[in-house]
């Protein structure tokens, strides 16, 4: 007889680990990539959105001009993004 080799959540459970917000899962509770398009020159690109901590506000630059854009991230009770704003910092 063989054991079964726990899956992901088992091994989570039993060492008491959080969920990892993890690029390209299509997880919704957890996040993931976002389209948006840049204030500065309005070209669009994707951003990683972890929602695991929920509403936050953050500083990244512009993939494609490297200008800085604050964004506002909201999340409402059930974990679920429910507005991103995007402002320049001029």
């Amino acid at each position: 007889m063989t054991a079964a080799t726990p899956d992901a959540a088992a091994v989570d459970a039993l060492y008491g680990l959080e969920p990892v917000f993890e690029p390209g899962r299509a997880d919704a509770a957890l996040g993931g990539f976002v389209a948006v398009d840049c204030p500065y020159c309005g070209e669009r690109y994707e951003t990683p959105v972890d929602l695991t901590a929920g509403s936050f506000s953050a500083i990244e630059d512009c993939q494609i001009c490297c200008r800085p854009i604050e964004l506002d991230v909201e999340v409402d009770a059930a974990g679920a993004l429910t507005r991103l704003l995007l402002r320049r910092l001029d």
